[in-house]
């Protein structure tokens, strides 16, 4: 499949983390690599620590910055260290249940038990989407595939609102 890039939109991917490692480097890797195949122009990926105000801070950038599409990758488990929801919820002007219900529904038709336990949320900031994915390269893989092409609806449907 030969796609234009950026032809889907502008992306940022934030990645959290206890600390900077190689499965970082691999998840950003990934990341771009899915996002480019999809034909979306990768801003860049940050990795922040699992920090709600720091994850909240790289989000909102992404936000004014104006990407289309912020994937948040990691802190949706159940841990007291995971934080991504609770950064994510607030800047959320349109919650999309059925998108993170998709993620979670999808991964769990994979074989990753734990997907039902993801507190990952997905919903619209302003113009952009924004998405949280658990930190598993095998949840990473599984959950683009599913958002993709929901994310190219929504970002499809949100240009349209945009011109009235």
């Amino acid at each position: 499949m030969d796609v234009n890039p950026g032809e889907a939109g502008r992306a940022l991917a934030v990645i959290t983390t206890d600390h900077t490692n190689e499965e970082s480097r691999a998840l950003a890797k990934i990341v771009t690599e899915l996002l480019e195949e999809d034909g979306f122009y990768v801003d860049g990926v940050v990795v922040v620590p699992n920090d709600e105000d720091e994850i909240r801070k790289a989000i909102e950038t992404g936000v004014v910055g104006g990407v289309d599409l912020l994937l948040t990758v990691g802190g949706v488990g159940l841990s007291p260290r995971h934080h991504t929801p609770e950064a994510t919820l607030p800047l959320i002007d349109r919650a999309l249940p059925g998108i993170a219900e998709a993620l979670r529904s999808s991964g769990q038709s994979a074989g990753a038990q734990d997907a039902c336990v993801s507190r990952g949320v997905v919903g619209i900031s302003g113009s952009t989407l924004v998405a949280n994915l658990s930190n598993s390269r095998a949840a990473v893989r599984d959950g683009m595939a599913t958002l993709l092409p929901l994310a190219r609806y929504v970002i499809n449907e949100i240009s349209s609102l945009d011109i009235f």
